[in-house]
């Protein structure tokens, strides 16, 4: 996860929080608030051939990958 994340720069984001769960609950385990500039850099990272080369270490880590697009409030 941490390779991946160190990507994002190169596409003009920012990862703005990463948080990890502190009690055995259900839920993920690691959330993270990644901003992007617009939607054609996220997409430019997600198909980036250095994390997608990464993609099968990834699953074997990460059980569930969710993009939740928001905007902020506060």
């Amino acid at each position: 996860e941490d390779t991946v994340l160190e990507l994002i720069p190169k596409y003009g984001g920012e990862v703005v929080s990463r948080v990890r769960r502190v009690d055995p609950g259900d839920g993920p385990l690691e959330v993270q608030v990644i901003h992007m500039p617009d939607d054609s850099a996220l997409e430019a990272y997600l198909e980036d051939p250095e994390r997608l080369a990464l993609a099968d270490v990834h699953w074997r880590a990460v059980a569930r990958t969710e993009i939740i697009h928001v905007e902020t409030i506060v």
